[in-house]
C-alpha cells in the first residue's frame, strides 16, 4: 500500500546521525538468523568489565552483507530516529520502495514508532521489509556513558540493557515477533555493549556506506554514494526526513543501478545464511 503525503506527522532526525558519521575497515561477521532470547542478561556478567574500544566498526558489528553472486547486491537500510527532530515520514522514499519492488530492512526507534503507529504496523505487514530495532531513545550503546555527536550515551550495563529490550518490546507488540538486528543511535557502541547486545540475542547491523550523511546530503550527493557502493555493501539512510536528498537520490540512482544489475536484499534474506 503507497502512502499519502498525510501520513507525515512530527519531526526530523537532527544531529545523532551527522555527515561526519564514517565507516571504518569493512568486516564481515555472522547475521543472526534465529529468534532473539526472551531472556536478560544479568548486570554481573558485564558489570566488571571496562570497554577498550569504541566506534561504529567494531567486533561484532555486522558492515557487509552477500556479495560475490552473478549479480552486485545491496544491502538498504532506513532508519527513523524519532524524537525532536526526528518522527516525520519520508512518504516519498517508502513508497518508491514499494512501486520499485525494493526489500530493505527498516530501523524503527521507540519514539517514532510512538508518533507513527499505524504506519509502523503497516510497514511491518510489509514482507518487502524486515524491520529492525532503532533503540529506546536514539542514543549511543555504552555501559560508560560514552557520547557520539553530543548526545550522551547509555551510562551503565542496565541502561544499555533497557535502550536494546524496551523497544524489542514495542516493536514485538506490532510485529508479532522480536526483531533480530539492532542498530544503536548514532550507530556507536563500546566492546561491552557490543556483548551485551550478542548475549539478547541479537545482531548488530552496521554499514559499509554512509549512504545519506545522516539525511544532510543532496539527492546527487546520495545518487554517486548509492552508485559507487560496492558489492555486498550495506548502506546506511534515513526514512524520517521527507525533505532531504535521501528520496530523490534513490531515485536518481535506480536506473545506474539498476543497468549494472544490481539487486537489493533484507539483511534477513536466506541466502545470507552462512
Amino acid at each position: 500500500m503507497l502512502l499519502t503525503a498525510t501520513a507525515a506527522a512530527g519531526t526530523a532526525c537532527g544531529v545523532s546521525e551527522s555527515p561526519a558519521l564514517q565507516p571504518g575497515s569493512i568486516a564481515r561477521s555472522t547475521p543472526v538468523s534465529a529468534t532473539p532470547t526472551s531472556t536478560t542478561p544479568t548486570t554481573s556478567s558485564f558489570e566488571r568489565r571496562v570497554p577498550t574500544m569504541w566506534g561504529t566498526n567494531l567486533p561484532g558489528i555486522t558492515t557487509t552483507g552477500i556479495s560475490g553472486l552473478d549479480h552486485p547486491t545491496l544491502h538498504l537500510t532506513f532508519d527513523a530516529c524519532g524524537g525532536n527532530g526526528g518522527s516525520l515520514i519520508d512518504v516519498a522514499l517508502l513508497n518508491t520502495l514499494r512501486r520499485e519492488s525494493i526489500p530493505a530492512t527498516l530501523f524503527l526507534n521507540a519514539r517514532w514508532v510512538r508518533e507513527n503507529r499505524k504506519t509502523a504496523a503497516d510497514l511491518a505487514s510489509d514482507h518487502l521489509f524486515e524491520i529492525g530495532n532503532h533503540g529506546t531513545r536514539h542514543v549511543p550503546l555504552s555501559v560508560a556513558g560514552r557520547t557520539a555527536y553530543g548526545i550522551e550515551g547509555t551510562s551503565g550495563v542496565d541502561d544499555a540493557i533497557r535502550e536494546v529490550v524496551d523497544n524489542q518490546k514495542v516493536l514485538a507488540d506490532i510485529t508479532g515477533l522480536p526483531p533480530t538486528w539492532f542498530r544503536a543511535g548514532t550507530a556507536h557502541y563500546d566492546d561491552v555493549a557490543v556483548d551485551i547486545v550478542a548475549e539478547l540475542g541479537l545482531s548488530i547491523a552496521g554499514f559499509s556506506v554512509n549512504g545519506d550523511g545522516g539525511a544532510t546530503l543532496t539527492a546527487p550527493q546520495v545518487a554517486a554514494n548509492l552508485v559507487e557502493a560496492p558489492d555486498g555493501a550495506i548502506v546506511l539512510m534515513h526514512m524520517n526526513q521527507p525533505f532531504s536528498g535521501s528520496a530523490s537520490g534513490l531515485l536518481a540512482a535506480l536506473p545506474l543501478l539498476r543497468q549494472r544489475g544490481v539487486q537489493f536484499a533484507r539483511l534477513l534474506e536466506p541466502e545470507q545464511a552462512p
